[in-house]
């Protein structure tokens, strides 16, 4: 005999709730004053310059943007798969899918130091560039996305379901396949001509998506309130465990094939031996912190069966991303340009003359950075607050059924 879990819809009525969004709407402002600094006084307040063009704002942009595509897997399992223990929670998959990649974006607006300039963009296209094709990708995710929550929550509509997740899964993949391939198209850059950064990418944003959206159930049902057995979060870790592995994985493939390529193997030595903060990011941040002390704790017989070292270990694998992230698009730039390959440059007016070119990101940055990420959470909690995105077990016993015992 089948039993049926039943979910009741978490209110937005919290007694932090106000005061959560006063936090937050002034860190967006924050955020705001930073890029109207930035484009009051020019980017030379910035750490960034003629080498390094994509800076600490851009780790934020994509870290936002690879959760926001990693953060839908959750309604894809339930819609795709067919795996009905996820339904309840589809709904806060898809918001924060549209939250998590208007806020990505927004710091990518503000960081051009032209936002007017984006009229060029969204008017004028060159479909050799991988950026214009971007703009139409992450348009049309916002879109699908929005279409497949109107879906979920319309019973009349019930039938389209599994089709729109269908090809809301398929967008998603899309999606981060295109933000990958803006940096394995650039030749011009040793350490990102190769093709294997579009997987690793999509690696990426599965473990940053479980591990965002993790940290934003177990906080709202806290806010809220809301008890919650340990139990409904043993599959989401579970998973979250094995795209840990996967990306760990791709990782090592990435730098040993770029050692077995003789021209790329002091690339590879200076991200893990002798980059200063790129290799204590690498080694420290991703490895240690974001990597294997995760991976004990949840795989743990007792902190892995806790909130608090779930919470932990998600926490860890946000770190480890962004820390990932920064030694490979930054890392990867602090390369000197190879303008003449075979030949040695003393110096010249594009720094490959230099052995490695440094980088010290500014507070403005920062700044900027947490705001994107403030607005896409501000955008989520006033989301929750209006509409019912969120349900969580009404009986905490109820969610010890095994998976063939739920309808």
């Amino acid at each position: 005999m089948k039993h049926r879990i039943t979910f009741e819809e978490l209110e937005g009525n919290s007694t932090g709730f106000f005061a959560l969004v006063g936090i937050l709407a002034a860190l967006v402002a924050m955020g705001l004053f930073a890029a109207y600094t930035m484009e009051h006084h020019g980017h030379v307040i910035t750490g960034m310059d003629n080498q390094i063009v994509w800076g600490l704002p851009h780790i934020f942009a994509i870290f936002l943007i690879l959760s926001a595509s990693g953060v839908l897997n959750v309604a894809s399992i339930g819609s795709v798969f067919r795996k009905a223990f996820y339904h309840p929670l589809a709904r806060l998959s898809g918001l924060l899918a549209i939250t998590l990649l208007v806020g990505g974006l927004v710091v990518l607006v503000l960081d051009l130091g032209r936002p007017d300039r984006l009229v060029v963009a969204m008017t004028s296209y060159n479909f050799k560039s991988i950026f214009t094709w971007n703009v139409f990708l992450y348009n049309g995710f916002i879109g699908v996305v929005g279409v497949y929550l109107w879906v979920m929550m319309d019973r009349s509509l019930q039938r389209f379901y599994r089709p729109m997740g269908l090809i809301a899964f398929i967008g998603r993949f899309i999606l981060t396949t295109g933000t990958g391939s803006i940096f394995g198209f650039l030749v011009a850059r040793s350490a990102y001509d190769t093709a294997i950064l579009a997987p690793l990418f999509i690696a990426m944003s599965l473990v940053l998506g479980m591990a965002v959206f993790l940290l934003v159930l177990i906080a709202s049902c806290v806010w809220g309130n809301r008890a919650m057995g340990i139990a409904f979060l043993e599959r989401p870790k579970s998973l979250l465990s094995l795209f840990l592995i996967a990306v760990f994985y791709l990782v090592t493939v990435y730098y040993l094939t770029n050692l077995y390529v003789t021209k790329q193997q002091d690339l590879v030595y200076f991200i893990l031996g002798s980059g200063g903060i790129y290799t204590y990011l690498f080694w420290i941040g991703y490895f240690v912190l974001g990597t294997v002390i995760p991976l004990i704790i949840l795989y743990h017989p007792i902190a892995g069966k806790t909130r608090n070292g779930i919470t932990a270990a998600a926490s860890l694998v946000v770190i480890g991303g962004f820390s990932l992230l920064y030694t490979i698009i930054i890392g990867g730039q602090a390369i000197p340009l190879e303008i003449f390959p075979g030949m040695e440059i003393i110096s010249s007016g594009f720094f490959d003359g230099r052995a490695y070119h440094p980088y010290t990101p500014t507070v403005w940055e920062f700044m900027l950075g947490i705001g994107g990420i403030s607005f896409a959470m501000l955008l989520t909690v006033i989301g929750m607050r209006i509409l019912p995105f969120l349900f969580v077990p009404s009986s905490i016993s109820a969610i010890q059924l095994s998976p063939e015992e739920i309808d």
